[in-house]
Parts: structure tokens; C-alpha cells; sequence
């Protein structure tokens, strides 16, 4: 059974190419056999022994390429009818999250309302402890204006 030589891209080509060259300018053994006439007509050059070993493909490189995952789910076509049915079914979530959100704001202020009033008591509370015991405290600034007419 043969496998069929993969097609590489320019770029996979010149980096195996290149790989292959530099491993035989390091006295690797060739992996096929050549005649000393067609050494000699490659003029021994690294990169046309390599080319023609990718040519005849010997060389045992492989190639991982990443590719995307195809997922059912992002293939899968969409119906008009069913972007339709969905429509109406996210207004109303939509005005439900609304209602809720409202609902929460209207509490949020009564509270800060609540603790407003309930300041003001305890403000009122203290003004009657100060008229009943005789508190003394200033009211605005205690310096005394230095001003001479």
C-alpha cells in the first residue's frame, strides 16, 4: 500500500527543505542511493540532494496542521421560523428582568427613605434631649469675627 506524498505549502516545503539540507552539510547519511553521476550533476549541493529526497518521498517528516474544530453546532442552519419563535419568547424575558429591576430600585430608595426619616427622628430626639437638659452646644462657628469698623 503506498500513501500518497502529502501537497505541502511553500512555507512547510522550504522549512522541511531547509531542515533536511542542513542535516546532510552535517554528514548525514543520505537516505537514498545515488549514482556519483548525478552526485555530480547536483554538484553535491546540500539543498538539491534534499529536494530531490522530498521529490522522491523518502524522508520520513510529517507535518501537523492545526486546523479548526468544525462543530455540528455552528454548521447547523438556522430557520427564519425558528429566529422567530425565539423572538417572542426573549421580549418577554426581556420585560420580566425589567419589571424585576424596577421592583428592586422602588425597594432601594424606599430604604434610603426609611433611614432618611429615621435620621431626622434621631435628630429631633436630640434637639428635645438638648431643650430638656440644657445642653450647651454652639450653633455655627465658635471663632468670633475680628472685624472692626
Amino acid at each position: 500500500m503506498i500513501k500518497e506524498q502529502p501537497e505541502f505549502s511553500k512555507y512547510e516545503r522550504a522549512r522541511i527543505l531547509g531542515a533536511r539540507a542542513l542535516q546532510i552539510s552535517m554528514d548525514a547519511p543520505l537516505l537514498m542511493k545515488m549514482d556519483e553521476k548525478l552526485l555530480d550533476n547536483l554538484n553535491y549541493d546540500p539543498l538539491k540532494l534534499a529536494e530531490t529526497e522530498l521529490d522522491s518521498g523518502v524522508l520520513p517528516i510529517t507535518i501537523n496542521t492545526p486546523m479548526p474544530e468544525k462543530k455540528a453546532e455552528r454548521l447547523k442552519e438556522l430557520r427564519v421560523e425558528e429566529l422567530e419563535k425565539d423572538e417572542p419568547e426573549k421580549k418577554a424575558e426581556d420585560k420580566e428582568e425589567k419589571k424585576e429591576d424596577e421592583e428592586d430600585k422602588v425597594e432601594i430608595i424606599k430604604e434610603q427613605l426609611q433611614q432618611e426619616v429615621a435620621d431626622m427622628k434621631s435628630d429631633e430626639e436630640l434637639g428635645e434631649e438638648i431643650e430638656e437638659g440644657g445642653v450647651e452646644t454652639e450653633v455655627g462657628g465658635s471663632e468670633e469675627s475680628s472685624y472692626e469698623e
